[in-house]
């Protein structure tokens, strides 16, 4: 226990904070536009998979590849 506290205190939580934002962010705004949207390339069921499971890149995969485009 002692050698976590001592990792969790070296860490440079400046550079990392900002990251974990982004991350939650994109997360939030993937599930709500999974849930908004009618139909997606593929299943909705494995995109949420894709955007809760892949970190950082999830989200970005199901924006990119997962909407469908309308027209």
């Amino acid at each position: 226990m002692q050698e976590l506290q001592e990792a969790l205190q070296t860490i440079n939580w400046g550079l990392i904070a900002p990251l974990i934002l982004i991350q939650l962010i994109l997360v939030l705004a993937a599930v709500i536009d999974l849930i908004k949207i009618k139909q997606t390339n593929g299943p909705k069921w494995v995109w949420l998979l894709v955007v809760l499971l892949i970190n950082l890149i999830g989200p970005i995969l199901y924006f990119i590849f997962g909407r469908r485009q309308n027209g």
